[in-house]
């Protein structure tokens, strides 16, 4: 496993891991629950840069340092900076980092062991699949401060159905983590000690298929889900007949013909 240093600080706020093929990134400010600080997205938006460039990198994972994975921004950053100026540009990074882990070839999991509150949330809901400790707790907490959480709002809106995003925005209340995964915030649910183990073996069984077909299926899934089911069906149409006469359905196919394991090139 190899590990990057991003600042000379002595703790940087965002850790890299890159082990077999599956790189980490773990907020890292434990003491203030992760809070989402300028600084922070600004380490993280560039690691993802890094990533969506590096075709050694098959699947990421997000994670959270100390006890919560992360309770939302930094609000002391916020009151001590309130100007249209300062506000407007930190909710800016915020929704371009999630933009970007949506455009990145590569899948996302969250590995969410802690508390996922308001900006916390919409992490998780941006990722593109989410696996959860027993112990884990969601919620948009942000109206219950009389910060409605805009932004965490679209994703989980994108999530979980529409009259239970809107409880969740409009109350503020908690869920765990079993209610979390059959409202469709996360996919799997599993006790702390195996929390790892659950998010190896999901980004294993990603990591595994071919790289250039995982990164096309990903890009389709997003751009059809935002269009008429006429437009997504040809998409998914032209998609599939070039998949279909690429080198990865060629060896794939034979290799299910043949019944032998199919031997990737990339």
């Amino acid at each position: 496993m190899s590990v990057s240093p991003q600042t000379a600080a002595a703790e940087p706020l965002v850790l890299r891991a890159v082990d077999g093929g599956v790189a980490t990134l773990t907020l890292n400010r434990p003491k203030q629950f992760n809070a989402i600080s300028v600084a922070m997205l600004t380490v993280l938006q560039s690691e993802l840069d890094r990533i969506a460039a590096d075709p050694a990198v098959r699947v990421v994972v997000i994670a959270g340092a100390g006890t919560a994975f992360s309770g939302g921004h930094d609000l002391k950053e916020m009151m001590a900076n309130r100007s249209e100026a300062f506000i407007g540009d930190l909710f800016e990074r915020c929704s371009r980092a999630m933009m970007t882990m949506r455009s990145l070839p590569q899948p996302v999991i969250a590995r969410v062991h802690g508390i996922a509150t308001a900006a916390g949330c919409q992490i998780v809901a941006a990722c593109d699949l989410a696996v959860a400790s027993t112990e884990a707790r969601f919620a948009t907490s942000g109206v219950n401060y009389g910060l409605f959480c805009a932004t965490p709002g679209v994703p989980v809106s994108r999530n979980v159905s529409m009259k239970r995003s809107f409880e969740m925005l409009f109350t503020g209340e908690f869920i765990d983590a079993e209610t979390a995964r059959a409202w469709g915030l996360v996919n799997r649910v599993v006790a702390p000690a195996e929390l790892d183990a659950e998010v190896a073996r999901v980004a294993k069984a990603i990591a595994e298929k071919p790289r250039a077909v995982v990164a096309a299926g990903k890009a389709l899934f997003y751009k059809q889900l935002e269009e008429p089911v006429a437009r997504a069906y040809a998409d998914a149409g032209q998609a599939i007949t070039a998949n279909m006469l690429g080198a990865d359905a060629a060896e794939g196919v034979g290799a299910f013909i043949a019944k032998r394991k199919p031997r990737w090139e990339s």
